[in-house]
């Protein structure tokens, strides 16, 4: 999972962290997803410290759209950048 070509995960994905013991519940994505782990700790990391995914979070018609949306302005975005770097 640590390819950050992967596609966004759903809002209630469980999934592994990268150096953490507790599993993580994906309940936010702003620029780094938002996870909770217990009544009083949040954790905020970026896509590519996912290590797999436990189990994976609802998938609405809404959800699949907004993603798909979402995954095409990050893929401008990086051509955008490769053109301002080449």
């Amino acid at each position: 999972m640590a390819d950050t070509n992967i596609t966004l995960l759903p809002i209630g994905t469980v999934i592994k962290v990268k150096d953490f013991k507790k599993l993580i519940m994906i309940y936010g994505r702003n620029q780094i997803l938002e996870g909770n782990i217990s009544e009083q700790f949040n954790v905020f990391f970026n896509r590519n410290m996912g290590e797999d995914v436990i189990y994976p979070g609802y998938e609405s018609p809404q959800e699949v759209d907004m993603r798909e949306k979402v995954e095409l302005e990050i893929k401008k975005l990086k051509r955008n950048n490769e053109n301002v770097t080449n």
